[in-house]
């Protein structure tokens, strides 16, 4: 690198932090930029017209005498903003993966056990032609009829009990707006003593918090 001289045939450089010194031209870029590793060389014109998109001097360009350059460290770009995919764009493929991301979501809610109350399921009819119901009751339910039963095998008659009474009463209901009449005591019991009941054969199991009756 040139030495620090004054003259017509000299170019200014300026640091950082404001400090400048002159070298003797012709010299290049790289020769100047051998003091500051890492570095690069704006020529004070193309930043006056460019700013911050002025583009350095090549490692083999020459300075030019009478010339302000400014000695900086390269401006680092910034990553591209990511792309938020918003269903206006979105291709065929990608709006049916987030259709059916949507539809498993819902089908998930769904299956969820509720926590309380009397509900039941109905599986599919085995070889034998029985269908097999599964029955779940309140907890606190459970515990009273244990209690007020002397054994779990009462306990567990009083819960098939209730749940044939039930059905039965369902069944009347529906044969009876079948036909197109109300539903008076009377017809819903007629229609009950017509509905042939099956054996039943009742497994106690506890499930949480919860308890499972399985009717066969």
């Amino acid at each position: 690198m040139g030495n620090s001289l004054g003259g017509k045939k000299t170019t200014k450089i300026m640091k950082i932090d404001g400090e400048t010194f002159k070298l003797k031209t012709p010299v290049t870029a790289e020769e100047v930029l051998e003091d500051f590793p890492g570095h690069v060389l704006l020529d004070s014109e193309s930043v006056k017209h460019y700013g911050a998109r002025a583009k350095p001097l090549e490692a083999k360009q020459r300075l030019e005498a009478k010339r302000l350059y400014f000695v900086v460290e390269p401006v680092k770009e910034c990553p591209p903003p990511r792309k938020v995919r918003s269903g206006i764009h979105m291709n065929a493929k990608e709006r049916l993966e987030h259709l059916m991301l949507t539809r498993r979501s819902s089908s998930d809610l769904s299956i969820l056990k509720p926590s309380g109350g009397w509900t039941t399921t109905k599986e599919e009819e085995d070889e034998g032609g029985a269908v097999r119901v599964k029955l779940r009751i309140p907890k606190a339910e459970l515990e009273r009829l244990v209690k007020e039963g002397a054994t779990e095998l009462e306990a567990t008659h009083k819960i098939a009990s209730l749940f044939m009474a039930k059905h039965s009463h369902e069944e009347a209901s529906k044969n009876a707006l079948r036909l197109g009449h109300d539903e008076p005591a009377a017809t819903i019991a007629t229609d009950t003593r017509g509905v042939k009941s099956r054996l039943k054969r009742v497994s106690f199991m506890t499930e949480r918090a919860g308890s499972e009756i399985t009717v066969a």
